[in-house]
């Protein structure tokens, strides 16, 4: 027999032999078996919906946490240099400035010069033409002829009665009255003369004449107008005004921080605007020694000297003061301003927390204001700090902000 059938055979005998399995006996643990993986799936579900819950909730509230905690953007003060610039508005005037009126009654004859011409000192302006001064003054004239006639006629009599009396042919009253008439006689000639002179110079005025070299600024007249002595009735009676814009003189208020480091000497530059790029140079030559009580500001006085004219009197100019000073102050962007009712604040970041401090100002630049007293230079300032911030306030620094003094790049 072939091996192969031998092996069949001997399988068959041992089935024969094994007791046989009853179907009975094994549902038990099918059902056992089923149950635990019913268990295990239930199991997966209610893990796998929960966690992501968990997960979810606290990244909710780490990232409420966070948020409850303002970002803050901080930026850091910029120090001046010791010797500062100060910029200051200031008005242009010429050094010699003036008025011209009539000294005299009368209508204008005619004029000479318009505005814009440039004289000379004791040149002819204008002419008026006065008929009354002219009366006036012939009047005077015969008057003090009348006088002097009565005083020659006087002195006569009294140096006769002079020489009467001493053979005593007239009494010494009479010789004292004629006298007296003569010395009162001659009292009413010096009073004709003076009251000539006045008129002679009365008439004088009818000329009138530049009083320095200038230009003429304003004519405010013109032939046959009605001319009014002196100034009494108002700007009207102006007839001319000049000006020597050869050398100006600029008023500027400096503050009163400034004050005591504005000295005369100091160098002023001009810039104005219709001269882009170009700056004139002044010497501070004079302050007023005291503070204006209305704006608490010391005037002083600049001096600029204008050969060619091209500064025009009257105009509008930025005033350039270097003053000198061993104190540096600190420059902060407007943004990081607070304004509250107890005055200026700026929001400082120090420990992850905020602290107001109060500030004193100099001057506006206006992006940037410069910081007298309250800034040590190492503070991080809050940019653009929220209304409602406080002083003790937690906050965290955004991502872009910068980086505090001497931290680790």
């Amino acid at each position: 027999m072939p091996v192969e059938q031998e092996d069949n055979v001997e399988t068959q005998v041992a089935n024969r032999n094994l007791p046989e399995r009853s179907p009975e006996s094994s549902k038990p643990k099918r059902a056992w078996l089923i149950a635990v993986l019913a268990f295990a799936v239930v199991a997966i579900v209610v893990i796998s919906g929960i966690v992501p819950r968990v997960r979810a909730r606290s990244t909710l509230r780490n990232e409420t946490n966070q948020l409850a905690v303002p970002a803050v953007i901080v930026a850091q003060p910029k120090k001046s240099a010791p010797g500062q610039e100060v910029i200051l508005p200031a008005n242009i005037q010429a050094f010699k400035d003036a008025p011209i009126y009539a000294r005299t009654n009368g209508y204008l004859k005619r004029w000479y010069v318009d505005i814009g011409g440039h004289v000379k000192a004791g040149q002819l302006l204008a002419e008026i033409d006065t008929p009354e001064v002219d009366q006036q003054l012939h009047q005077a004239r015969a008057d003090l002829g009348t006088a002097e006639a009565n005083m020659h006629l006087s002195e006569i009599t009294a140096s006769r009665y002079q020489g009467l009396l001493k053979s005593d042919s007239v009494s010494q009253q009479d010789a004292d009255n004629a006298t007296g008439d003569f010395a009162a006689k001659k009292a009413t000639v010096q009073s004709a003369q003076a009251n000539l002179r006045r008129l002679e110079e009365l008439q004088s005025f009818e000329k009138i004449y530049a009083p320095f070299d200038g230009v003429i600024t304003a004519r405010n007249t013109d032939i046959g107008q009605l001319i009014n002595s002196g100034s009494s009735t108002g700007s009207k009676s102006e007839l001319f005004h000049m000006a020597a814009p050869g050398k100006l003189r600029v008023y500027v208020n400096v503050p009163e921080i400034y004050s005591r480091a504005a000295k005369p000497g100091l160098k002023a530059d001009l810039t104005l605007d219709e001269f882009p790029g170009r700056r004139f140079e002044g010497t501070l030559v004079r302050t007023a020694d005291a503070i204006d009580l209305a704006s608490r500001t010391l005037l002083v006085e600049i001096e600029v000297n204008n050969p060619t004219g091209e500064l025009l009197t009257g105009a509008y100019a930025a005033v350039h003061l270097k003053l000198p000073g061993n104190v540096s102050t600190f420059l902060i962007p407007v943004n990081t301003l607070l304004f509250r009712s107890e005055g200026l604040r700026v929001a400082v970041v120090k420990d992850n927390k905020a602290d107001l401090i109060p500030l004193t100002l100099g001057r506006d630049f206006g992006s940037e204001v410069e910081v007298l007293v309250g800034l040590k230079g190492d503070e991080n300032l809050v940019v653009n700090p929220p209304d409602s911030i406080v002083s003790g306030q937690e906050v965290r620094l955004a991502s872009n902000a910068a980086p505090p003094k001497g931290a680790q790049q």
